[in-house]
């Protein structure tokens, strides 16, 4: 959306619940999704989600690091093809430690901004928001223009380091509420390809979820049709 007349800026939605629009540029957006992309092929690919009540999810999920599955995390799809999980990159890490310190605004003046992706930047100078130990689970969901996601917390790992959660593609509704319950009071955010969402501190147990995706909004260049999120983790697991 370009020339707007009030320009998005960045914005603490919640104590230490940062919005950072436009953090990827086009470039580093094409570069993620061919990773995504490379991610979602078998074996250990793109799945879809089934609740132990028998719900399931409308979004499908591929994991790195550390396999997710309701509730609790694996080092195989054990909710799907039983395959290894595929590993999460160190690339990764340093993209997630970089939109943490971005988020906080700590980066140094002189650092050269956001990791490459994939690749490395610099890392951020110490700041006790950025965690110590590395980023070692990533949930990549894909949605398309009918997948929702109910109100959760991510709460089934063992570290409080913040979540960064990056999108691509279609803009969506993101509703980020309050660590007490799924209701009242939360605040609907529109994320749009490229931005940032970092959330820790005393806002890392807040239900959150996202109610809409507007189908048909990614940007033409990135050749994208639906909805990519990709949330970054610190696991806390003994061994890694």
């Amino acid at each position: 959306m370009d020339a707007e007349l009030f320009p998005r800026g960045r914005t603490e939605i919640a104590p230490g619940a940062v919005h950072v629009p436009d953090w990827l540029d086009m470039e580093r957006q094409r570069r993620l999704l061919a990773a995504c992309r490379d991610w979602a092929r078998p074996p250990a690919g793109l799945r879809t989600v089934h609740t132990p009540g028998g719900g399931t999810m409308t979004a499908r999920q591929v994991c790195l690091g550390h396999h997710w599955y309701p509730y609790g995390y694996a080092r195989t799809v054990v909710d799907g093809d039983g395959a290894p999980v595929k590993p999460f990159p160190a690339w990764l890490d340093a993209l997630a430690r970089r939109a943490v310190a971005d988020a906080a605004g700590t980066t140094p003046d002189k650092d050269p901004g956001p990791a490459t992706v994939p690749g490395t930047a610099a890392g951020p100078a110490a700041d006790p928001r950025v965690p110590t130990d590395p980023y070692d689970i990533a949930l990549i969901n894909f949605y398309d223009g009918d997948a929702r996601m109910g109100m959760h917390r991510d709460s089934d790992e063992k570290s409080d380091a913040p979540v960064v959660s990056l999108s691509l593609g279609d803009t969506c509704v993101f509703r980020f509420g309050n660590p007490r319950s799924r209701a009242r009071p939360y605040t609907d955010v529109e994320l749009r390809s490229g931005d940032l969402f970092v959330f820790g501190g005393p806002s890392r147990q807040a239900y959150h979820g996202v109610p809409r995706v507007y189908a048909g909004t990614a940007p033409p260049a990135l050749g994208l049709a639906g909805r990519l999120n990709i949330t970054l983790r610190v696991s806390g697991f003994a061994g890694g």
